[in-house]
């Protein structure tokens, strides 16, 4: 009867699969009648085992069996540890899997222990938190030939897990094992972790001996000893001293880092402006924080971490974001909310894909009067910043603009965010409810005009993985059907398609069902691709084998609309590997990763639509925007991107989607197009839950209007 392409994704989740559930009738209908718990809990299931040493393993062998050149164990290790102290995570993964798999091969349980090490440090880096500790006590059961280099990082890890969930105390016994089996280098960077696992514990007596024993450390630490050093004044009240402290680091900044060292200590500056109660003179520190953030260089900072400070740029913008509200400076607050947007994709790009002047282009800020100016009567842009104890919400429109502080915590609102996504999953009975509640929450208090016809939202943290579409309102009708609803990385972003204004008559370029060895066929996205290319007369279509990577990079710009209905794999560790699995040949499993899409010239394609599993997903940079296809296929050149939040279903897809372009190639708006379409499925029998007709996102030009 019909396949399910389905991947749930925790919103934690480091590495999201598609799953495909089989064939037959019995399977679909059960997914339907409520056995949606079944497909919820398998999958999770397959999320928790994706990293697993098993994974792991395969995964080194078959890289292995690849590499023209092979080093030895060793060699492999030495790549893993510099490649992640470039942020080159996903990259340092591969390297220690296939050290762990040269290890096993040979029985050489010192490699074994030195690649669980490995991946436990790049899954720290990277946020999965219970991948780090799985491989970090793994590591700690092999005795290694030099226990120091293994323990040492291990339960410095272990530590580093145990603070950013919070448990200080946790964390302060692990830093003293560390502190005990690790070497004298790598002590100090262990040393100024326990001082800060003491300070956020509130022991700041504690964190001052281990701080004064740690005086002699290596030149290379004292802008973060530095930093550490005011934040243990601030803790004991010695607000002045604390100042002074900030104020010097302010001026002795030196060096490569100079501004970087700066920034932070602009910071500082501005926190203890905050602790003498003086918030303009906090805001103006602030301010000059975030404005250095913007120039300094992006790389990974893996110092950050080996030092437990976990600093990241967002932290300055957010401070000066909220200082701005709380003074009553909406526009700069706003504006700030944009600027940091643009630092995010720089922080993850990092130089690491060509894309020349486009990526130039993705990141610059435009202002609100610009905003204001081209937004027309019915149309409302809401634009969202998640702090940690509040969430900001901005309304835009011709002439106006009015923000609001909503008393959301980041994460309770990841946590409801998280429940409603699990009760779409589960197709449960209170789903409905949930939708009420956050559109209580989060919608009703903007008081949105009733006469808008058009919302361009640009969420930030877990509103990302929200479909603003199934939000229930006061009348009891889902936000779609009031309204069209298109979804934008940030207003900068949004007005910079819209302004390109380029219709999308013209050919069709469509990949459906590629064959892939790594994923069952999908017959369902093959008759999809079928039924839509018959509304185009001038079209390209290629099916399993010939819906090649190849086939990809030289076709895929060479229509206005450009459809691709296959498995994605949406990677969290690093978005830039988040893939496309297309059909391979002999020495190429047919993988379209992200970073290889910025290299796709697609400055003549108005609209991309990734009909795929949870393809529009990515992680989130800092509470910030999506990073992952989202942004490769928007800054390749597309002008607009409909993408998948979670499982789709063949039948309803298929559905939704016949319905999509029928109205967009007559000329219809496609964020009307999508509107009507959404509607028509929840109308239909079989359709009514959210889960069958609210996955998809249509994202950037909100003018984006179609033909033939």
């Amino acid at each position: 009867m019909s396949t399910m392409r389905a991947r749930v994704r925790h919103a934690a989740a480091v590495l999201a699969l598609c799953l495909v559930w089989g064939t037959g009738p019995s399977v679909f209908a059960q997914a339907v009648a409520g056995g949606g718990a079944v497909v919820f809990d398998s999958a999770q299931a397959r999320l928790r085992d994706a990293e697993t040493l098993k994974a792991l393993t395969a995964e080194g062998q078959l890289l292995y069996r690849r590499d023209r050149v092979r080093l030895d164990g060793y060699r492999y290790c030495s790549q893993a540890v510099s490649q992640a102290e470039r942020g080159e995570l996903r990259e340092s993964i591969r390297s220690a899997a296939r050290t762990l798999h040269v290890g096993l091969a040979e029985g050489n349980e010192d490699l074994v222990a030195l690649a669980k090490r490995d991946f436990a440090i790049a899954y720290s880096y990277a946020g999965d938190l219970d991948s780090a500790e799985r491989h970090a006590r793994e590591a700690l059961q092999h005795v290694a030939k030099n226990p120091a280099i293994v323990a040492g990082p291990a339960y410095k890890t272990l530590g580093d897990v145990a603070t950013r969930r919070g448990r200080h105390d946790e964390a302060i016994g692990l830093y003293g094992k560390a502190a005990e089996v690790a070497s004298e280098r790598f002590r100090a960077l262990v040393d100024l972790s326990l001082v800060n696992a003491y300070l956020s514990a509130g022991r700041s007596g504690e964190a001052r001996a281990v701080f004064e024993r740690q005086a002699a450390a290596e030149p290379a630490l004292a802008p973060l000893r530095a930093r550490i050093e005011g934040r243990l004044l601030l803790a004991e009240g010695r607000v002045d001293e604390a100042a002074a402290a900030f104020e010097s680091a302010a001026r002795g900044a030196a060096g490569a880092d100079a501004d970087y060292n700066r920034l932070w200590a602009l910071d500082g500056l501005a926190r203890t402006w905050l602790a003498r109660g003086d918030r303009r003179e906090a805001q103006r520190r602030a301010l000059e924080a975030a404005t250095l953030a913007e120039g300094v260089r992006a790389r990974f900072r893996s110092e950050e971490f080996k030092t437990g400070l976990f600093g990241d740029m967002q932290q300055v913008f957010e401070l000066a974001v909220a200082l701005s509200m709380e003074l009553g400076e909406t526009e700069r607050a706003w504006a700030l909310s944009e600027r940091s947007r643009g630092r995010a994709l720089l922080d993850t790009l990092r130089g690491r894909v060509d894309g020349g002047g486009r990526i130039d282009a993705a990141v610059g800020a435009v202002g609100l009067a610009e905003l204001q100016a081209a937004l027309l009567p019915g149309e409302l842009l809401v634009q969202y910043h998640a702090l940690e104890d509040r969430l900001v919400a901005w309304v835009v429109a011709p002439g106006m603009l009015r923000g609001e502080a909503l008393p959301i915590a980041r994460r309770d609102l990841e946590a409801i965010v998280d429940e409603f996504r699990r009760s779409i999953f589960r197709r449960a009975g209170d789903t409905r409810t949930l939708a009420r509640a956050l559109h209580a929450r989060i919608v009703e208090p903007l008081g949105l005009p009733s006469g808008s016809e058009r919302l361009v939202v640009v969420p930030h943290g877990a509103l990302h993985y929200l479909p603003f579409q199934a939000l229930v309102g006061t009348e009891g009708r889902y936000l779609i059907e009031e309204r069209g609803i298109v979804i934008a990385p940030s207003a900068s972003v949004a007005l910079q398609l819209a302004r390109r204004g380029a219709g999308a008559a013209g050919a069709l370029v469509a990949f459906g069902n590629p064959a892939n060895q790594a994923r069952e066929g999908l017959p369902g996205a093959e008759r999809e691709v079928e039924r839509i290319s018959d509304l185009f007369p001038e079209r390209r279509v290629y099916f399993r084998e010939q819906a090649s990577k190849e086939r990809f990079r030289e076709s895929a710009g060479a229509g206005r609309i450009l459809h691709v209905a296959a498995h994605a794999e949406v990677d969290a560790v690093d978005p830039l590997h988040s893939r496309i699995l297309l059909a391979g040949a002999a020495d190429d499993p047919g993988f379209l990763e992200a970073r290889e899409v910025y290299e796709v010239d697609l400055g003549g394609v108005s609209l991309v639509t990734l009909s795929a599993c949870e393809s529009g997903l990515g992680r989130i940079a800092r509470g910030d925007e999506i990073l992952g296809f989202t942004r490769a296929f928007l800054t390749a050149g597309a002008g607009g991107l409909v993408a998948s939040l979670w499982p789709v279903a063949d039948d309803s897809t298929e559905f939704l989607m016949t319905r999509f372009y029928a109205a967009f190639v007559r000329g219809t708006a496609a964020v009307e197009a999508m509107r009507e379409a959404q509607v028509a499925t929840l109308r239909q029998a079989g359709f009514a839950h959210p889960f069958f007709w609210a996955p998809f996102n249509l994202i950037g030009d909100w003018r984006l209007r179609g033909g033939t």
